[in-house]
């Protein structure tokens, strides 16, 4: 394998190999280092919704297990239920082993390197290129994109401080009796407050159920997602579960405070904290992301002092003001529950239609919400 490389993409989920196949339609020439042999078991929630969708670049369709065209939002404690429908899928249902396997493939068609089982161990930065050592051996590349996701080694191997906040999350997998199955697998739910600021999820696929619960703000609260998780399945009405397989996992729901950019590598997806601070939904703004820094690089032909200032210029013009706004939407949605409830009680339904056409990318968050809060009912929060 040759090994000097235009652009080396550390991580193979959806931000680094959608970042790969916009590199290599510019025939820029691009390796894919992954830790692990394709495809591999990706622990995610799995719910893509149509704002990804509608944007990607070749047809998934051979990657999702089901789509949705209903979303249900439950707030139990206050016995508020709202159901929004749309004729396009709201959310369409994957496992990340093949759905990150079938973008990677797609770039391989059009030219990119795919090493696999090749961990990641340390970064020589040189003068015009960086050495990324790995156990399959060294490669050299003049730019770098870290799409290794929330832990990223690569991130901190190139100096990045902790700065994003940083939630934990806890999914099953899991098999029920087909009465329970048939029940539950109309449609997605969401289950407001199940978890002490956060939610849990009911996501039906082929044939099982992926349920989960998160914590989605920062909080002085002790976690136990365990305990929530067995009250959840209780509040779903699921009393036996045939099989199961637990996966804990941490979600960045804010960007890092220093940048997107050091030396010559470029954050995406959750390595840059990414995700949406409400929803935590994070494939959609990694593959977003991943394209928007493969097309800084390709622009400004590899000079990575003006792909880096392009790349935060692009990220600002969007992504970073939405995620802005959702951390403070965030802080009403889960940390000011009572007022957020009173403004449920009469706009609840207006909400829900808001959120899926935010979900369906014909919305965004909206910028004046403390204006319009206390517009409508004079208070200022």
């Amino acid at each position: 394998m040759e090994n000097i490389y235009d652009v080396a993409i550390i991580g193979s989920g959806p931000a680094g190999a959608a970042a790969a196949y916009e590199l290599a339609k510019q025939n820029i020439k691009t390796i894919i280092i992954e830790k692990e042999k394709l495809p591999r078991y990706k622990t995610c929630g799995g719910g893509f919704v149509y704002r990804g969708l509608k944007n990607m670049p070749f047809d998934v369709s051979s990657a999702i297990e089901r789509k949705f065209y209903e979303v249900e939002i439950i707030f139990g404690k206050k016995n508020l239920d709202f159901v929004t429908k749309r004729k396009n899928p709201i959310i369409s249902m994957i496992m990340r082993d093949s759905f990150d396997h079938l973008m990677v493939k797609e770039a391989e068609k059009l030219g990119i390197t795919i090493l696999q089982e090749a961990k990641l161990t340390n970064l020589i930065f040189k003068d015009t290129t960086t050495n990324i050592e790995t156990t399959k051996g060294t490669i050299e590349a003049k730019i770098i994109i870290a799409a290794d996701g929330a832990l990223s080694p690569t991130a901190k191997l190139a100096g990045w401080e902790e700065t994003r906040m940083m939630c934990p999350a806890l999914e099953y997998e899991i098999k029920v009796p087909q009465e329970d199955f048939k029940r539950l697998s109309k449609k997605v739910r969401f289950d407001i407050d199940v978890v002490p600021y956060g939610y849990g999820w009911c996501f039906p696929k082929r044939n099982h159920l992926s349920v989960g619960v998160g914590n989605f703000m920062k909080n002085n609260l002790k976690v136990n997602l365990k305990k929530d998780y067995q009250d959840y399945l209780q509040t779903l009405g699921i009393q036996t579960v045939l099989d199961e397989e637990a996966h804990g996992f941490i979600i960045p729901i804010s960007p890092r405070k220093d940048g997107f950019v050091k030396k010559n590598v470029f954050l995406v997806g959750d390595a840059a904290g990414f995700a949406d601070p409400i929803t935590a939904e994070g494939i959609s703004n990694a593959i977003y992301s991943g394209r928007l820094a493969a097309n800084a690089i390709a622009e400004n032909k590899l000079n990575i002092e003006k792909a880096g200032f392009s790349y935060h210029q692009k990220l600002d013009k969007k992504l970073i003001k939405e995620i802005e706004i959702g951390i403070k939407l965030s802080k009403l949605f889960y940390g000011q529950r009572q007022l957020r409830n009173l403004l449920l009680i009469k706009y609840g339904q207006r909400a829900a239609e808001y959120m899926t056409d935010i979900f369906m990318g014909d919305r965004t968050y909206p910028a004046d919400i403390k204006k319009k809060v206390k517009k409508r009912i004079g208070i200022s929060i």
